[in-house]
């Protein structure tokens, strides 16, 4: 498995993918590869969402979804990578450019940048097909790199001004 299979797999399609759409996706593409193939998928997916488990791209969940928990941290963190590579090491050097794209998934017309259980899709096909599961790799430290953001409106604006102007709050 290398980088450029790992992002060529889970990279959406379109912009507008649904989340199960996008999931159902990545099932049926990884079912294809082998056992050793599949562990080191999980290997490289454990390694991007720990890049990104951080409090500055927490705080851009925040501006876009009010964003509060652990897991839909997780979701939301696997929306950014479905995006790809390119966008997902954009974000991860600067989240407020986020607020460049231009197309997001919807639901009831409100951006849901959420994919759940990317993360798991791996290992529940790994479990399927030999009755064992992969190796525990948590996708965070136990706390977000760096200073946790602050959920004041003027502190906020200043530190995300591309997504403050995009998603209102």
């Amino acid at each position: 498995m290398t980088e450029t299979h790992f992002w060529a797999l889970v990279t959406r399609d379109k912009p507008e993918q649904s989340s199960a759409d996008l999931t159902l996706s990545l099932r049926q593409q990884l079912e294809s590869l082998d056992d050793e193939a599949l562990k080191a998928f999980d290997k490289i997916l454990g390694q991007q969402l720990r890049r990104s488990y951080s409090w500055s791209i927490w705080g851009a969940a925040y501006i876009v979804t009010g964003c509060d928990s652990d897991d839909a941290f997780t979701e939301f963190r696997c929306f950014l990578l479905s995006l790809g590579q390119q966008w997902y090491n954009k974000i991860i050097a600067n989240p407020d450019s986020l607020g460049e794209l231009e197309h997001w998934p919807l639901v009831d017309d409100y951006a849901y940048p959420f994919v759940e259980d990317y993360d798991l899709i791996a290992g529940q096909v790994y479990e399927d097909r030999t009755g064992l599961e992969l190796p525990f790799l948590p996708s965070g430290h136990s706390t977000p790199e760096g200073k946790k953001f602050s959920t004041k409106p003027k502190i906020m604006r200043q530190t995300y001004p591309l997504l403050s102007a995009r998603f209102p709050f």
